[in-house]
């Protein structure tokens, strides 16, 4: 056992305690930390315009502070961008990082010399949550890769600027640093299929034992190992022991996943943003991912069911109801205030405080009123994969098809199959079924003859990958979305549909 394993399990421990003291108690650190996250901010530019100095209560802090997504807060950032000081958090911003946005282009998310430290915090309590229950420290015996964008950086006025995992692997603690991989010259190669080859070379003969990432981009990497040794990952890395996840859902993914690397495998989600750390998996026992309450981001939820309504109501913590979904709103010691990030969430335990991801407020289907959400055809999805064993999916999306040439309007999914199912007319007969039991709007919908059953079109075996390579979105964070409220996807997966 190395001196590293060794020391981490009392480190981990005493960790574990010592954050038990905000666990039990989210609401009074949720409640101080606005008090201190206004105190911080009260000068700035945004602090004087919406008059930090008389907010008493949280009431206060609603009428003063709307609800504003990137578009609205743009022209504070567009400040900051030109260099100027104290305009949403004192001083300037450490980084900015970039991150692809639906309607704004490039986006550009300061952090802070305050906010910086919870990006990796949260990531390192996750793993040390892992070590303290498990007990298994032999992830840390041989070697860890994080697949991630480049850490190269640009500036602007001064500001270094890069992707989010890119920024952070120029934080990583020396003692992982060690044993991590790959190099920073292949780290920094910007094309991503070259990028994966390089890493394939520089790690396929190393003791990997820790491998982290965005899932279809380590599934890519796996492929490409396979590709080259005909052997399942298991072989390849006989000591891995510990996959580390977060930015989509694993279980569209998962049964490819296990395939490849031939065993079981436990593993670590969580749920970092450009915005901030938002929760991270504490335990392999029980559901959820653990809300970061004390990491600099002070929450608000609004149902989702009700986000597009004139009179929606805006909650803390503390108001929350269980197996309902909500749309998360930040605000944050980097200056983002009343920032809608356009992920929903929904709570599966209050004491603690633990969440899952359901999916994006703007990434549903709801062209008929039946606001079908993310959580929802992942759910139906490997429903039905379970009622199919044989047929395996790489990757899906589904969109309204509003105006067809012939009969009732219908959802229209996009599949990349591994393996095809034997009965491709029962697949979707029981999809459609599972998608009726998981939203009584699309069940009323279709049981009313207003819309037919969904429909499958076949994407070929690379489909979604070519696809995101032909509109310059491979790579890094970019992923397809599974949902869309328009065909701009749709119609862009037809030149790779399967007949």
């Amino acid at each position: 056992m190395s001196l590293l394993s060794f020391l981490s399990l009392p480190y981990a421990n005493w960790v574990r305690k010592k954050n038990k003291k905000w666990i039990d108690r989210p609401i009074k650190h949720q409640e101080k930390l606005l008090r201190e996250l206004l105190n911080s901010a009260k000068n700035t530019q945004f602090g004087k315009d919406h008059s930090f100095e008389k907010i008493t209560t949280y009431e206060d802090f609603k009428n003063s502070v709307p609800i504003r997504d990137y578009e609205a807060l743009k022209p504070y950032i567009n400040r900051v961008l030109k260099g100027e000081k104290n305009i949403l958090w004192k001083g300037k911003p450490l980084y900015f990082t970039k991150t692809s946005g639906t309607t704004s282009g490039t986006k550009y998310i300061p952090i802070s010399n305050s906010s910086m430290p919870y990006h990796l915090k949260g990531a390192k309590e996750a793993l040390l949550s892992y070590i303290s229950e498990t007990k298994d420290t032999s992830f840390l015996e041989g070697k860890t890769i994080f697949i991630q964008g480049s850490p190269h950086l640009d500036y602007i006025k001064g500001i270094p600027t890069g992707r989010l995992s890119g920024i952070v692997a120029h934080h990583m603690p020396w003692y992982l640093k060690l044993n991590n991989l790959p190099s920073f010259k292949t780290n920094c190669v910007e094309d991503w299929e070259k990028k994966i080859d390089a890493i394939v070379d520089e790690t396929i003969e190393q003791p990997m034992c820790l491998i982290s990432g965005i899932p279809p981009w380590v599934q890519m990497y796996f492929e490409r190992i396979h590709k080259k040794t005909g052997k399942t990952i298991s072989e390849v890395f006989p000591k891995f022991s510990l996959f580390v996840f977060g930015g989509v859902n694993f279980e569209p993914y998962k049964s490819k996943f296990l395939e490849l690397v031939g065993k079981q495998l436990p593993s670590v989600e969580t749920y970092p943003s450009s915005e901030g750390f938002i929760a991270y998996q504490d335990s392999q026992k029980e559901e959820g991912l653990l809300l970061c309450v004390n990491h600099g981001i002070f929450f608000e939820f609004i149902e989702a069911s009700r986000f597009f309504e004139d009179n929606r109501k805006r909650i803390s913590l503390k108001s929350v109801e269980l197996e309902k979904d909500y749309v998360v709103i930040l605000n944050t010691n980097a200056g983002l205030w009343g920032y809608n990030i356009g992920d929903t969430v929904r709570f599966v335990s209050t004491k603690p405080y633990r969440i899952v991801v359901s999916g994006r407020i703007k990434h549903f289907t709801s062209a008929f009123g039946e606001h079908v959400i993310g959580k929802e055809v992942e759910k139906a999805v490997q429903q039905t994969l379970e009622a199919h064993p044989e047929a395996i999916i790489n990757e899906f999306h589904v969109a309204p098809q509003v105006n067809p040439v012939e009969g009732l309007p219908y959802h229209e999914w996009f599949i990349e199959f591994k393996s095809e199912p034997k009965d491709m007319q029962g697949f979707s007969k029981t999809l459609n079924g599972f998608m009726c039991s998981q939203n009584s709007y699309y069940d009323d919908l279709v049981s009313g003859n207003v819309l037919r059953p969904l429909l499958i079109n076949k994407v070929n075996d690379g489909g979604f990958y070519n696809y995101m390579k032909s509109i310059g979105k491979l790579g890094g964070q970019n992923k397809p979305p599974r949902l869309s409220n328009n065909r701009k996807l749709a119609d862009g997966l037809t030149d790779f549909k399967n007949g």
